[in-house]
């Protein structure tokens, strides 16, 4: 949208109308009710706002009279601009959803750099999915076979510190997996009455089940209670619990050493995960540091980190 149509019309307006944009662009779908609950406005003023919206870009939504709500269209062409990390904090946190300009800092503050944040566009297609509970086609790019057309069933955004994925049933492999996000091309929403339960996020074993780790300051250090003070330990440990799903995310983002004996002795290395055990039967651990490498359990998840 154009500077200046925006000239006429109030902040408080703009940040109802990007809202209207956000949730059909990310959710598809977007109504009357929406507006009141977030902004506390009466009814008719948020008639007014999507009428307006409708005025401003008449071919991005469309009325469903059965739902009554209003739903994207096959022309949507977002009005307003935002960033990844907006989106994302929106998504995720219910944040940033309905801001209008530009976010500045409180205070200095620098974070890493991410290489490839995931593109709106296919984010939007996959948050549409797990919104509405569809099925999504796709093209994928995968390190193990290559280009690949496929349909997927999505229910959730992982971020590994790393790159953003999206937990997903694979219909073509028939399990539940992690595809990463910048690899999805083409993303098209497969129209079904309802999603068979051997392909829901009930269904998902590594998802549901939770692992409880108790990580501590690894044996090699000097002074362990640095960490243990870092960390705000109780007794010298601290418990994390995680999805079996993510767990060989989180060990790997922390640089927690799995070895049975804490033998790697990178500088890196702080933390020692106490209880190994804990992971018997987590599927991502190819990618844990030092976790029984050569053994039945490691050699099993081999291939199981995102597809």
């Amino acid at each position: 949208m154009g500077a200046a149509l925006l000239d006429d019309i109030s902040q408080a307006q703009q940040e109802r109308l990007f809202h209207i944009d956000f949730k059909l662009r990310f959710l598809g779908a977007v109504n009357r009710a929406d507006l009141v609950t977030r902004f506390g406005i009466k009814a008719a003023a948020a008639t007014r706002d999507l009428s307006l919206y409708k005025e401003l870009a008449p071919k991005n939504l469309e009325y469903d009279t059965k739902a009554k709500t209003y739903i994207q269209s096959d022309h949507f062409k977002p009005i307003f601009d935002y960033s990844q990390s907006q989106a994302l904090a929106a998504l995720c946190y219910g944040l940033g959803d309905d801001y209008v300009g530009t976010h500045r800092p409180l205070i200095s503050a620098e974070t890493p750099t991410q290489l490839n944040p995931p593109q709106l566009d296919t984010l939007a297609k996959v948050s549409q999915a797990i919104y509405q509970k569809q099925a999504l086609q796709i093209q994928y790019r995968s390190l193990s076979s290559g280009l690949t057309t496929r349909e997927i069933v999505p229910f959730a955004l992982v971020d590994n510190g790393l790159r953003w994925h999206v937990r997903a049933y694979d219909r073509k492999r028939e399990r539940f997996t992690d595809f990463v996000i910048n690899r999805i091309a083409k993303p098209k929403l497969v129209n079904e009455s309802a999603i068979p339960a051997n392909e829901t996020k009930e269904a998902d074993i590594q998802w549901n089940r939770i692992v409880e780790m108790h990580l501590v300051p690894h044996p090699r250090l000097q002074y362990p209670e640095t960490i243990e003070y870092e960390y705000g330990m109780q007794n010298g440990m601290l418990k994390v619990n995680v999805r079996a799903a993510v767990a060989g995310y989180v060990l790997r983002r922390w640089n927690v050493d799995c070895s049975e004996n804490h033998a790697l002795t990178g500088a890196e290395y702080h933390l020692w995960l106490k209880n190994r055990q804990t992971l018997y039967g987590v599927k991502n651990l190819v990618i844990a540091p030092g976790y029984a490498e050569g053994t039945q359990d490691a050699q099993a998840s081999q291939g199981m980190e995102a597809d």
